[in-house]
C-alpha cells in the first residue's frame, strides 16, 4: 500500500493541475459580472469530489450563489466529518500591485502565486485530496461530507437559510475547517477561536448643499468635522470603546489561558518593523496577541466627504459618509452591539447635523474547546504532518458562519488551518507554500484515518 507521502510525490503535477483549474476561474461573489464564474466553480468542484471517490455530487441552488455537496458514506453508523470551505475570492485591486496575473498561477521560490491559492482555493483542495487518497488506497474509515459554499467573503447571507433546509443531509459528528493560519511555517497550530464582527454605514448631512468655506465656515457645522469628532471619541485614551453596555457580555479569558497563548512565540521589534511602525497601540493592559485574539475593537474601515480629487477646492461639504467595524469576542452577540451602537449614535449626535446609521453584515465570535476528542485527535495529525504539536491560538478575524453551524445544525467545527501571514490572503500576491500544502494535504488524511477507528 503507498504511503500518503508515496501519493502525494507521484500525483503532485496532477494535483497542482486541478488546483490551477480552479483557481483559474475568477469566482469573485461581491462582483455581480462574475455570477457566471460562481456556476462554473461550482461545477468543477462538482467534477473534483467525483473524481476524488465522492459517491454523489452535486450543486445546489441558494438565494444567490450556488454550493457544491458531495458525500461517500461508508456506513451510517460511522462518524461522519463534514468538511466546509469556499469556492469565492477576494477582488484583487488594486492589480497594478500585483507581480503576476492573479487568476494565472505561477509557480516560482516553492509557492503558488495567485488569488485563491491560500483562500479559500488551495486549503479546501487539501481536504479533497486527503479524501482521494483516503478512497483510492481504502483507508477511508469514515463518512465525508463536502460543502464548498460561494459567498464566505460577502458574509455568507444565503447558507444559514441552506443549512436549516438540509439539514439531515449536512448530519456530522464534527465540522473541518481550513480557512485559518498558522504562526510559522515551523510553528503549527490549530486555531481555538475567532472573532466575531458587527458592521456599519454611517452618512452625516449638514447643509443640503456644499457651501464655500469662506462664507459658511464657522456658522455652519462641518459634517466631516461633526462625524471624526464623534468617531474618534469612540475609544477614549486607555483604548476602552465608550459605547455604553459594549462590553457587558465580554468572555473574559482566564490567566492560565493568558499564560497559555504568551507562549506562542512572537517577536513585538519584527511585528513593528514588517508593519513601518514605531510603535503598537491598543487596549491597556493587553498584549498585543491579545489584542488581536481575545478582546473586542473599533475601527473606522473607511471615511470620505466632500472634496477629494487634485487641486484645492475650498469648500464645506454637505454630507460625509463612513464604514466601521467591531470585532467581537464570544458571548457578544453581533446584532446587539449593532443595536447598542445605533442607539449611542443616535443619542449624542447634536442637532445641527442628521445622521443615518445603515447596520450591515455581521456574525458572532466561536471557541473551539481543546478538550474535545476532535481536537485531540487534529492535534496528533498535525504532530504526524509536521513533526511538532501544534499550539492553540485564538485568531482576530471572523468567519461568521462558524457560529451559525453550531446553532443550526448542533454541530462544533474544527478549524485545521494551514495558511501563513505571508500568504497575503485578501491582499496583492496571495500566496501558498507548496511543501505546506503537501503536510496539509498529510494531516487532514491523519485526521480521517485516527476519526474513524
Amino acid at each position: 500500500m503507498k504511503t500518503i507521502n508515496q501519493y502525494i510525490d507521484e500525483n503532485q503535477e496532477r494535483f497542482l493541475n486541478e488546483l490551477f483549474e480552479l483557481i483559474r476561474i475568477p469566482s469573485i461573489s461581491s462582483a455581480a459580472e462574475h455570477k457566471p464564474d460562481m456556476y462554473k466553480c461550482a461545477e468543477k468542484w462538482k467534477s473534483l469530489l467525483l473524481a476524488a471517490g465522492a459517491d454523489r455530487a452535486e450543486v445546489y441552488e441558494t438565494d444567490d450563489n450556488p454550493v457544491t455537496y458531495g458525500e461517500k458514506i461508508i456506513d451510517p453508523v460511522l462518524p461522519t466529518v463534514l468538511v466546509y470551505g469556499h469556492m469565492d475570492v477576494m477582488p484583487v485591486d488594486p492589480i497594478e500591485l500585483w507581480h503576476t496575473k492573479p487568476f494565472e498561477p505561477v509557480i516560482k521560490e516553492g509557492k503558488i502565486w495567485a488569488r485563491g491559492a491560500d483562500d479559500d482555493k488551495g486549503q479546501s483542495f487539501m481536504h479533497a485530496k486527503a479524501f482521494e487518497y483516503m478512497v483510492k488506497t481504502g483507508n477511508l474509515k469514515c463518512n465525508v461530507k463536502f460543502m464548498i459554499e460561494g459567498e464566505e467573503e460577502i458574509g455568507s447571507p444565503s447558507l444559514p437559510k441552506f443549512c436549516r433546509e438540509h439539514k439531515e443531509m449536512l448530519k456530522s459528528d464534527v465540522i473541518l475547517v481550513s480557512d485559518t493560519s498558522m504562526i510559522a511555517r515551523d510553528v503549527p497550530s490549530i486555531t481555538s477561536g475567532l472573532r466575531g464582527l458587527a458592521y456599519w454605514e454611517i452618512e452625516m448631512t449638514g447643509p443640503n448643499a456644499d457651501l464655500h468655506s469662506g462664507i459658511f465656515g464657522g456658522a455652519v457645522a462641518n459634517p466631516a468635522n461633526v462625524l471624526c469628532k464623534m468617531l474618534g471619541d469612540m475609544i477614549d485614551d486607555k483604548g476602552h470603546i465608550t459605547i455604553p453596555g459594549f462590553y457587558d457580555d465580554v468572555l473574559e479569558v482566564s490567566e492560565e489561558e493568558r499564560a497559555k497563548m504568551a507562549k506562542a512565540p512572537f517577536d513585538l521589534e519584527a511585528y513593528k518593523k514588517s508593519l513601518g511602525l514605531k510603535e503598537v497601540c491598543g487596549e491597556e493592559g493587553y498584549t498585543t496577541n491579545e489584542r488581536t485574539g481575545i478582546r473586542p475593537t473599533f475601527d473606522v474601515c473607511g471615511i470620505w466627504g466632500g472634496y477629494t480629487a487634485e487641486g484645492s477646492k475650498t469648500v464645506l461639504p454637505s454630507k460625509a459618509t463612513a464604514k466601521m467595524s467591531c470585532r467581537l469576542v464570544p458571548h457578544q452577540q453581533h446584532e446587539k452591539i449593532s443595536q447598542l451602537f445605533i442607539d449611542y449614535i443616535y443619542s449624542v449626535v447634536p442637532d445641527y447635523v442628521t445622521v443615518k446609521v445603515t447596520p450591515m453584515h455581521g456574525g458572532d465570535g466561536y471557541v473551539c474547546p481543546i478538550d474535545m476528542p476532535a481536537y485531540k485527535i487534529a492535534e496528533r495529525a498535525y504532530e504526524k504532518a509536521f513533526g511538532k504539536r501544534p499550539l492553540a491560538v485564538r485568531r482576530g478575524g471572523s468567519i461568521p458562519i462558524i457560529a451559525d453551524f453550531e446553532k443550526i445544525l448542533g454541530v462544533k467545527s474544527l478549524l485545521m488551518g494551514f495558511g501563513l501571514e505571508s500568504n497575503a490572503i485578501h491582499s496583492p500576491n496571495e500566496n501558498q507554500q507548496i511543501e505546506i500544502m503537501e503536510k496539509g494535504i498529510i494531516a487532514v488524511a491523519e485526521f480521517y484515518k485516527e476519526f474513524g477507528k
